[in-house]
């Protein structure tokens, strides 16, 4: 199979926004293999000269030529030959790599989970160390490092027209679910011909929540194997890494959020298990964990994880 390198530049990216409208930057065929590079950053949240942090040069030349639409840079859309509304885009998250040497996270009025207590603007650059995959926090202290893509998504059905990348919805996007790291696996349904992968939003290391509104947000270069499915039946984004399944679900209401990955979920073991939908919701209460994966997006997020082990071995027993 073919391999592909997509760099960020002002010729392949889009700021803030996604459709079924637009034309790909690059065609793979199913099982092809793309190395991308991302850029995040609009020009306040730059690193200032004496900090000794260096701005790509990709970056410097997208925030000077490319419009500024409501949400993050993202590189893309990547067509897949053969993809048609209904198919199913499973993404392989081979790798993610840093491409900068810093990130930043902060906050701003009316934004994030608790506005009302946080009215002001504060911005923190902190220092990645690429070779011992720690950030270096300016208060004080380390972090471990666990780089992931908060925004990976096909395009929209194409009656939305132009969405914005803030708001998650069932062709994921901006889902910032933390899990979603170098050896694990994106399912998305497919909306639109060619089914037109795009991602951004690098994340350094983030915790369930994102409560401030920001992760650490880096450059990062992600490898992707893009393998279509015809006529899979998705409806909704689900993964796995190789320890859990993943279900998702996304609202405006938190409980409905909570309510759409947990019926993902049942549907998800009912269907590659032998258990009814009574067993299933059980086996949910007694096995999985659902976490709040964001708060901060318009459409929040909820997160179910089931080890995968759990569910093996009612295969297993009831084979």
């Amino acid at each position: 199979m073919a391999e592909y390198r997509l760099a960020a530049s002002p010729e392949t990216v889009r700021w803030g926004v996604i459709s079924a409208a637009f034309a790909p930057v690059l065609t793979v065929a199913s099982g092809e293999r793309v190395h991308i590079g991302c850029v995040s950053g609009a020009r306040e949240v730059m690193p200032p000269p004496e900090s000794g942090f260096v701005v790509p040069a990709a970056l410097a030349a997208i925030q000077a030529a490319v419009p500024r639409g409501p949400g993050h840079i993202v590189t893309g859309p990547v067509a897949v030959a053969g993809a048609e509304p209904g198919d199913m885009l499973e993404v392989r998250i081979e790798a993610v790599e840093f491409a900068t040497d810093w990130g930043y996270c902060g906050f701003r009025p009316l934004m994030g989970t608790l506005p009302e207590d946080f009215p002001e603007r504060v911005l923190s650059h902190i220092a990645i160390d690429r070779d011992r995959r720690v950030c270096r926090l300016p208060w004080g202290g380390e972090l471990p490092l666990a780089p992931f893509f908060g925004v990976m998504a096909v395009a929209p059905p194409p009656a939305y027209g132009t969405v914005t990348t803030v708001e998650p919805r069932e062709y994921a996007g901006n889902m910032d679910n933390r899990h979603l790291v170098a050896g694990s696996t994106l399912f998305l349904p497919v909306f639109a011909p060619g089914a037109l992968f795009s991602v951004g939003d690098g994340h350094g290391v983030q915790g369930d929540g994102e409560v401030c509104i920001n992760a650490l947000e880096c450059c990062l270069d992600g490898t992707f194997t893009l393998v279509l499915h015809k006529r899979a039946g998705l409806v909704y984004p689900r993964a796995e890494t190789p320890t859990h399944y993943i279900s998702m679900g996304f609202d405006r209401d938190l409980d409905q959020a909570m309510k759409k990955a947990l019926r993902e979920m049942i549907a998800f073991i009912t269907a590659h298990s032998p258990l009814s939908r009574q067993q299933a919701y059980q086996l949910c209460s007694l096995a999985a964990d659902f976490h709040v994966t964001q708060t901060v997006n318009g459409e929040q997020g909820v997160h179910g994880l089931l080890r995968k082990d759990f569910l093996d071995g009612f295969k297993t027993n009831r084979s």
